[in-house]
């Protein structure tokens, strides 16, 4: 999910605050800061589509969800694809970035990390520029509405929707039957779970996952279909819609960052070795060891857009990406280099650009609270509506009331 969505030196990182000093700010002026409705706590909510975010400008902010899974190491794609772009949207959107635990489980995994890997990639989203003051930052499984929505959902999903997802498929064959539990099956009606509990009116998704975006918006139609319009309105309810139909908002550039292995495929936490992936929290010494080690070719000088070069495509718009200069700076500079000292230069800029946000972490690492409070507040804003749809849900669906 969401990892699938460039400004080069675009932070917020609020760096000149320490972690602790910024949790004080946050008690004193999170707007936020409200008990999450209980679940159990069933009644008419009557509305469909609980009220997004006020601009300052008094308009109502279209709202946004997406996340990473907290498996492997957050890595060079992950950023740019994604990460790198809810900075930017946190001020004009109503942001919701989760840790997708419950998704990194759908395949083996180890459980003695998933924990450790669960905070480190929030203080991750954080030390990237993500601004709990601006986004509502929290752990999926931390909202149990997820996976009681996901259960209703999949009550109006039909088997063959699931078994045309094209990633179940590549998944399946690639693990073998005897290795692939009904999770993986299911997986896309969680993640449509995790988009409609929020009421979204965008996702950032990377070409992969519009597959998964479709069956979303496809079980919203069913679902408003089947128990909104008069039967919703005799309920209460208002707008005569149960659900909003998200919109996909896909990057116009960097939203796929390829292997460094393979620039035919993409850069990816399941690769079976490191080299072919720069992660978020690589070393000096590892980053210049793995781009001396990347995959390239033979031709003369470097070029962009060239399908016979997918290794140096992917390599120049990365250093496009990281330096924030415009392809055509890029490509003047680099159309008679040789690769010896592009990938001298190409190593600088990703140390240079991946410093800040390295220091930034261990900053945030360093005081355990101070992230425990910042996913506990995005919980309880998350949990709010998250209790609102779900209950809505519920009684649209003739469930008797707790």
């Amino acid at each position: 999910m969401g990892r699938s969505l460039i400004f080069s030196n675009f932070f917020l990182f609020s760096s000149s605050v320490s972690p602790r000093a910024h949790q004080t700010i946050i008690r004193r002026i999170d707007p936020f800061r409200k008990t999450a409705a209980s679940a159990s706590a069933f009644r008419c909510q009557c509305t469909a589509a609980p009220s997004s975010r006020q601009s300052d400008g008094g308009a109502k902010k279209k709202r946004v969800v997406s996340g990473v899974q907290p498996t492997g190491s957050v890595h060079l794609g992950n950023y740019i694809g994604a990460i790198k772009n809810w900075v930017s949207l946190q001020d004009t959107y109503e942001t919701f970035f989760f840790i997708v635990d419950l998704h990194a489980i759908t395949l083996p995994y180890d459980s003695k990390e998933l924990s450790k890997s669960t905070r480190s990639t929030a203080a991750i989203y954080l030390a990237c520029g993500i601004d709990p003051l601006k986004a509502s930052v929290f752990v999926q499984s931390h909202i149990r509405a997820h996976i009681e929505l996901m259960w209703l959902l999949s009550s109006m999903t039909p088997i063959s929707w699931l078994n045309r997802m094209i990633q179940f498929k590549e998944k399946s064959r690639k693990e073998g039957d005897e290795h692939v539990g009904v999770a993986l099956l299911t997986y896309p009606v969680l993640m449509a779970s995790d988009i409609l509990l929020y009421q979204s009116d965008l996702v950032p998704v990377g070409e992969d996952q519009k597959q998964h975006l479709e069956l979303t918006r496809d079980l919203a139609d069913r679902v408003n279909s089947l128990y909104g319009g008069r039967k919703w309105k005799k309920l209460g309810g208002r707008g005569g819609s149960i659900f909003k139909i998200p919109e996909a908002l896909i990057p116009p550039t960097g939203g796929r960052v390829m292997s460094l292995t393979d620039g035919l495929s993409k850069m990816s936490k399941s690769a079976p070795s490191d080299l072919s992936r720069i992660n978020i929290l690589d070393s000096k010494d590892v980053i210049s060891n793995k781009i001396k080690r990347c995959k390239t070719d033979s031709f003369p000088g470097l070029e962009f857009d060239n399908p016979e070069r997918p290794e140096c495509n992917n390599l120049l718009s990365i250093y496009q990406l990281v330096t924030g200069r415009s392809k055509e700076e890029i490509a003047l500079e680099c159309q008679d280099m040789n690769w010896g000292t592009f990938k001298i230069n190409l190593a600088d800029a990703l140390i240079d650009h991946l410093n800040p946000i390295q220091v930034r972490y261990e900053e945030i690492t360093k005081d355990p609270s101070y992230l425990d409070q910042i996913l506990s507040e995005g919980a309880s804003k998350a949990g709010e509506i998250a209790d609102q749809t779900l209950n809505n849900v519920y009684q649209a669906m003739g469930f008797l009331r707790r």
